[in-house]
């Protein structure tokens, strides 16, 4: 890892609160110090977070043929950037001890001791409020469906500790946005529900094993688990094997809505996108890894194009 990125200080930013991931900009670094806490607990700074986790959302509705329910859609930004917050508190309470011994990690507001850990309940509840009102937004067999995501967000923070594949954990949690989606459109066609849920579970364990690449050094040191550590000097082809994977899930789903050798040609941009990823990743080099990272922010709206595409044709 580079030594900016290990520095503490966010690129551009002079305050050293603020993680080095971290993308400072408008409202967020203009807030107050104790108002800008709380933003960065819930990961505001760092707007990637909740674009990962709406984009199955998107394409989840795009490929069921809902193209037309763009109100449902907003409706599942505003859940996604909530419960994305409330996940960030969880984790940040959890694992307050671990993360004040991590460099890229000490200045979070819980560990640092700048937010209490009661303060952080109550956000947390607030971001959860928000959440509900989201939930009451859609039907009564979604809502049940995005309820079964509550024991796995509650479980994911312990994953670090008693497995290496932590990110395989998050790939269940963070893409279940898909299943919310789908159902809410339709329940039939399953089978094309479920391919697009597994492609997005891998595409989560490459991205974040991806990300996981920053820690290594510390991680090992405290004793944290993850991927990026598992695989070794193998990171690049093991995340080329998850992309791979969720290539192949995706075109499973897409071929299961619409049974033709063009519908799958929507694919070919998104592969590439991963592919330059893995080509282009540098595993010495945290800038380079949080940069690949970053750059599935894109990705996904990439494949909510395919998505589109293949859904608005598949409709019967």
């Amino acid at each position: 890892m580079t030594g900016a990125s290990r520095s503490g200080i966010s690129r551009g930013v002079s305050d050293p609160t603020f993680v080095p991931d971290s993308q400072q900009r408008g409202l967020v670094a203009a807030l107050p110090p104790q108002l800008r806490d709380y933003a960065m607990l819930a990961r505001f700074d760092r707007p990637i977070g909740w674009w990962l986790l709406f984009w199955p959302c998107a394409w989840s509705v795009m490929l069921a043929g809902g193209e037309q329910r763009l109100g449902l859609i907003a409706w599942l930004l505003v859940g996604s950037i909530a419960m994305r917050g409330a996940g960030c508190v969880l984790n940040d309470i959890v694992d307050a001890d671990l993360d004040r011994k991590v460099a890229r990690t000490a200045q979070r507001p819980v560990a640092s001791g700048r937010v209490s850990k009661k303060a952080a309940w109550g956000w947390l509840l607030l971001l959860c409020a928000v959440g509900l009102v989201v939930l009451f937004q859609l039907r009564l067999e979604a809502q049940l469906v995005a309820l079964g995501s509550v024991a796995l967000v509650a479980a994911y923070p312990f994953m670090k500790r008693i497995t290496w594949w932590p990110q395989a954990w998050l790939g269940l949690v963070f893409t279940w946005g898909a299943l919310v989606g789908w159902i809410e459109i339709r329940q039939d066609q399953l089978g094309a529900l479920a391919a697009l849920y597994a492609g997005s579970i891998v595409w989560c364990i490459g991205y974040d094993t991806i990300y996981a690449i920053q820690d290594r050094e510390d991680d090992a040191l405290v004793g944290i688990r993850s991927s990026a550590r598992r695989l070794g000097q193998h990171v690049r082809l093991g995340v080329g094997g998850f992309y791979a994977l969720a290539v192949a899930f995706w075109g499973l789903a897409f071929w299961t809505v619409r049974p033709d050798w063009v519908g799958l040609m929507a694919l070919v941009p998104v592969a590439m996108h991963l592919g330059f990823q893995v080509v282009t990743l540098d595993t010495a080099d945290g800038d380079n890894a949080l940069a690949r990272f970053r750059s599935n922010r894109d990705l996904g709206f990439v494949m909510v194009l395919a998505c589109w595409v293949v859904g608005n044709a598949g409709v019967v």
